[in-house]
């Protein structure tokens, strides 16, 4: 069996202003790494935690939940702080948007980027689909042989996953609080998404109180859209938006 090298967290140091960055649900910190270095050649610091039963076997994942997570974020946060980073603008990738969101009304932001950040509840069966197809191919990357993939996932599915229902309850709780958000937003949605319904878009734009806020949607990228083709178009309107917020450094 082949040891890969996992993603961990990271933090570039670009400059005086920072950006929380946040992966989504089974991914790891590689989904906004890209982000993480154009921002920092632009002058922006960023730092980006991974959440824990994430980028390990996906054995583990099924361990925690999303109050784990959101201590991750919280971490993650305190971590800029701690570093003397006063000014942090947020942003995230699907669950990550969320989270980024659930930021946005819990703690000081100077502003908000949730991309492809789900306000649907999905059924616990579609999502239960999801994290299997996570495993098998997070075997089939660990070049495991065929029988074992499948005698590893026959016992996977046997695993209790309370996950999921979290995770409804989660969405439903920021779902419920988006009003209660007054930083300046810029809300990235893909329109081929695959995962989520693309009109989670709308909701959060029409229901945050900013009265800086703008919508942008990616006609030809899928759900991981700061990994896909449209990613440069991405990383400089993030940078635009960044720019234009109100930093005192």
């Amino acid at each position: 069996m082949m040891n890969i090298s996992q993603p961990k967290p990271f933090t570039f140091e670009g400059g005086k202003r920072a950006v929380l960055l946040l992966h989504g649900f089974t991914g790891n910190s590689a989904d906004v790494r890209m982000l993480g270095r154009y921002l920092e050649k632009r002058g922006y610091t960023s730092h980006a935690p991974q959440y824990k039963g994430h980028a390990v076997p996906p054995e583990e994942l099924v361990h925690y939940g999303p109050e784990d997570w959101w201590d991750d974020v919280l971490t993650g946060y305190n971590h800029l702080k701690e570093l003397g980073y006063e000014e942090i603008a947020v942003g995230g990738l699907s669950l990550g948007g969320v989270f980024s969101l659930k930021v946005g009304y819990t703690l000081p932001v100077k502003g908000i980027i949730p991309m492809c950040a789900p306000m649907y509840i999905k059924s616990e069966e579609v999502m239960y689909k999801g994290v299997v197809d996570y495993a098998r191919e997070y075997k089939k990357h660990e070049k495991k042989p065929e029988e074992q993939i499948e005698k590893e996932m026959e016992e996977f599915k046997k695993t209790p996953m309370k996950t999921l229902k979290a995770l409804q309850g989660l969405i439903k709780e920021v779902r419920e609080n988006v009003d209660m958000i007054y930083a300046p937003t810029l809300v990235i949605q893909a329109r081929e998404d695959e995962m989520i319904n693309p009109d989670s878009a709308n909701i959060i734009y029409d229901q945050v109180e900013a009265d800086h806020k703008k919508l942008q949607w990616y006609e030809e990228s899928g759900h991981v859209i700061t990994l896909d083709k449209e990613r440069d178009k991405l990383h400089e309107e993030v940078y635009a938006f960044l720019e234009e917020l109100d930093w005192s450094v």
